[in-house]
Formats: C-alpha cells, structure tokens, sequence
C-alpha cells in the first residue's frame, strides 16, 4: 500500500497502523499520508519564508517567535543549537511558509480563518495558509507529524494536508477567583491551548470570592476585594502578559466581569453598588446583587466596562448574567418601589432583564460584541438586544440552542463539558460523543452555533491540579470543535491517536492524567 486518504472510520484504522500519524491531534479535515518517509537532522533543518514573500514577511514577528518557539517541540532531544544552516547542504530539508495575508501586527478575532495547507515531500515540507493564524495551525500539525524511531533518529512521512476547524469559537473556560491562579499556571493553560488549537481563552476573572483584577480606574476593587492585595491579584501588566502570551499563539482572550449576580467581592471596594438586603423593616446588614434601582449602579457600570474594554482587545465581551438570587431584591423596599414604578409587578425576571439590558447597551456602545449565559436569553420576552447566548445548564442542551438559534442569535455550547468535578479520566469518550449540531433546526440555524468551551470552574480547582483535570479529556472537546463529525464519531478509533498526544503533551511539559495502564517513552521528561 502507497498511501491512504482519511475518509472513512474504517480507513482512519488502517493510517494508524502506520504509526506516522498517531499523536496528530485534532484530526485534520483532510488528510493523505504515505509510507515514504524522510530523515529529519535538528542541524540540517530551516524555517523560511516562501521566495516571493522573503522580503513582505521579513518583519512578521509573531512567525518568526512561532518559528523559534516550534523548533525545540518538533526536536524534543535537541540541547543546542538553532537548526539553521546553509540551504545549500546536501540533506537539508526546510518548512516553507506562504501566506496570502499579511496580518502580524493585529490580534485575532472573529473573522479570522486559521485554514492551511501542508504537503510534505522530499527535502521540504510548505506550508500554504490565508493568515498568520492558519500558519500557526499548520506549524503545531507539522510538529506532529514530525516522528522518532526507537533509535531517535526523527522522522516525517509524505503527507497532504487540507485543514480548517468545523468551529470557529473553540474555548476554554479558567475562574480565577474561586482559587487565585499564578500567571504561570495561566500562561501554561495557552500553551496546551494551542497544542490542541483551542481559539479562545474565556477568563472569568472575578466572582462572588474574589475580585482579582487590578483596575486603574477603581484601585478599591481588588486592593479590598482581592484575596490579598499584593499576591494575589493581576496587575495591568499581567493582563498585557496574558494578552501577549494568547495572541502568539493565535488565542482570542474574552474576558468576564459577571454581573449583576456573584459580585459580592465588588461590594468590599465600591460603596453603595451592592444592593442593602432588609429583615423585616430594617437593613440585616447583608448585601445582594447589584442594585439596578440605583442610578449609581449603572454610572460605575459604565466607567469601569468603559476601563475594561478597553484593556481587552477582543471585540467580543462576556458579561455574565446567571444566577441571580432574588431574594434580596425582594426585600428592599426601594428595589419594590422601583419595581412598580417600572410596571414590573412582582416578577424579578423583568427586573433582571432590565439591568441587563442596559448593561450591553453600554458595552455596544463602547463597539463590543457580549455574551451572555443562558439565564439572559430565558428570562427575557425579547431578544433583540442579545447577540450571543453561551448554553450552559444541565438538561436539554439541545433544545435550548435549538430555542437560541431559532431567535436568530448565536450560540455557545458549553453544558456538557464541565470539567471541574473530578471524574475518571477514561469518561473523556463522553465528552468525544458531542454533536452540538444534533438538534432539528435548519441549515441557517445551525450556521449560529458558532463553537463551544471547556468550563474549568475554581470552586475545587487550583494550580496544583488544574493541568491533569484539565488534560487529557479537553482534547475530546478540541477535536469535536475542530474535526470533521462524520470522520471522528468513533472514540475507539479515536482512542490510540489520544494516548500518543498525551505522551506528547507530557513530553512538552503538560501535566496530563494518564488515559489507561500503559507508558509513555520519555513520559516524565519535561514534567
């Protein structure tokens, strides 16, 4: 057999058997590989720009940090040296870039394509793509496709590649204020992100215990209601680091300032935000959500998104919505008087929704896109204010991105990949088995369902083992999201082509809960 192309189930078995492609993880969209393979030598290999782009690309630092941030994952073993030699030797063998669009300079976004395409043959592998996003995509399954053989020599099959995600909105959820996480445990999170070409990181950066976030505008906010002032906070130039570390990697960062619910870390530091909850005629000295009968409530609301949004540069921005406890509300006498000066009677749905309507007005107009969570869109009469719903509660998911859709807005499905309870890592197949496009609607529906997220929620979850709860089973999600549904419904097949990446993942450093009994050769290496 010369080759095989990846089109069926039963094919996919027969391209593992060649134990080339086996850690290549997502699975590309289309993909042809030979039996023929190439040595590969760290001090024989380059990166170059393609001949009519050298002198256009010449300034394109984020491919050029790529180039040298890939070099040592495609040659693991390597101790020295940079792999650039003179293109004139004999057994040299180069990765070729072109790209149609020169976008270096920016951060990516909604629009952006990360589609590619990569054919290795003899002597040099190309590598096609429209953006620099797509380059990146290429250069993480060239680092895959590059093999050993027991005797270390490396290694990489003639291969085709045409690639692009079935999602264009790949995320993975991190709460930081449950449990504070270090930069580093952040900045390592990117990182296995974009071995598994997750798109966007979601940083639910505050909540009810803590208010993390260092802002300019409002220093109170964290100096009084982070869980320490010093260590435990993230200054604005952490956020820049964060921002810095994503975009090299061609991750978006969306951040969520959740409101007017789980904020009662903003009270420590903003007076007169939280809403006074009453016992009887008297104040009990407890707070509720903020209080949207103040017109106070809303002028900080607009100052401090007006910060926000403005250090964040995506154009996409979550705030939050869920959960609100009415309670509080209801026992405010002042709240009730606005209720019926309102014309809302007695149902705090109305009062919710007032709230949030005026709090993604002010956050369209500052030119961002929001999302919400589910409880917005359910909640309300009308949708004409929404844009994009994030699906999250237990139940029918189904039906309810079929009830989004069907409003005309976009979707995010995040409800059946919770990963912050601990549960055996072999359920990952679970998490494989999602169809987010299973539900009856039409095509133009399900064209609004734009991706989903892996939630990481801190209630139980810290830097001590955020990495092996996170790892391997986010993989399922990552492939879902990227893949071709009707090339990976089987987890069985799926199955050895997980257990090498997670060697891989281990070898770069990734702490990955094992899958099964079983070992990885240079497992503990760069642990």
């Amino acid at each position: 057999m010369a080759s095989c192309t990846i089109c069926l189930p039963a094919l996919m078995i027969l391209v593992l058997d060649l134990n080339t492609v086996e850690s290549v993880w997502p699975l590309p969209q289309k993909l042809a590989i030979s039996e023929e393979r190439y040595p590969l030598s760290p001090t024989h290999f380059n990166f170059y720009y393609g001949e009519d782009q050298a002198s256009i690309m010449r300034d394109c630092s984020l491919l050029d940090s790529a180039f040298t941030r890939y070099f040592p994952l495609i040659f693991p073993d390597l101790t020295s040296g940079n792999g650039v030699l003179p293109s004139t030797e004999e057994k040299a063998f180069s990765l070729v870039v072109t790209m149609h669009q020169k976008d270096c300079d920016g951060y990516p976004n909604e629009g952006s394509s990360e589609r590619y395409q990569l054919n290795v043959s003899a002597g040099q592998a190309v590598l096609n793509s429209d953006t620099v996003w797509g380059a990146l995509r290429g250069l993480e399954t060239f680092s895959q496709l590059v093999q050993q053989d027991e005797d270390g020599t490396y290694f990489i099959n003639k291969t085709e590649i045409e690639d692009f995600p079935s999602f264009q909105y790949r995320g993975i959820l991190l709460d930081t204020s449950r449990h504070f996480l270090p930069l580093k445990a952040i900045l390592n999170t990117l990182d296995a992100m974009a071995y598994s070409k997750f798109n966007v990181f979601h940083w639910h950066i505050v909540d009810d215990p803590s208010f993390p976030y260092q802002s300019r505008t409002f220093p109170d906010l964290s100096s009084k209601g982070a869980y320490h002032p010093m260590s435990h906070i993230y200054t604005q130039s952490d956020v820049r680091r964060v921002l810095t570390h994503a975009r090299l990697r061609g991750i978006r960062v969306i951040p969520e300032f959740d409101s007017p619910g789980h904020t009662q870390s903003w009270g420590k530091g903003q007076p007169n935000l939280l809403t006074p909850c009453y016992k009887g005629s008297s104040p009990s000295g407890t707070f509720g959500p903020i209080n949207p009968a103040s017109a106070l409530s809303y002028t900080f609301m607009s100052q401090f998104l007006k910060e926000v949004t403005s250090v964040f540069p995506d154009p996409y921005f979550h705030l939050g919505g869920d959960e609100v406890n009415f309670s509080c509300w209801q026992s405010n006498p002042d709240v009730r008087a606005f209720m019926q000066k309102m014309g809302f009677g007695k149902d705090y749905t109305k009062l919710e929704s007032f709230y949030m309507e005026n709090i993604v007005n002010i956050t369209s107009n500052l030119n961002k896109t929001s999302i919400v969570w589910q409880d917005v869109f359910d909640y309300h009469e009308r949708h004409s204010f929404l844009k994009v719903v994030e699906v999250w509660r237990r139940g029918c998911y189904l039906c309810e991105l079929r009830k989004v859709t069907k409003a005309g807005l976009q979707a995010i499905l995040a409800s059946p990949w919770y990963l912050d309870q601990p549960v055996p890592t072999r359920n990952w197949a679970r998490y494989y088995k999602v169809w987010p496009l299973a539900f009856k609607g039409t095509e133009e529906q399900k064209k609004l369902v734009i991706g989903g997220e892996v939630s990481m929620w801190g209630e139980y979850v810290d830097a001590t083992n955020l990495s092996p709860r996170l790892w391997p089973r986010a993989c399922a999600a990552a492939e879902r999201l990227w893949s071709d549904e009707s090339q990976t419904r089987s987890a069985e097949a799926a199955f050895p082509r997980l257990q090498a990446f997670r060697c891989s993942l281990l070898r770069r450093g990734v702490r990955a809960e094992p899958l099964s009994p079983g070992h990885c050769r240079n497992e503990y290496r760069g642990i």
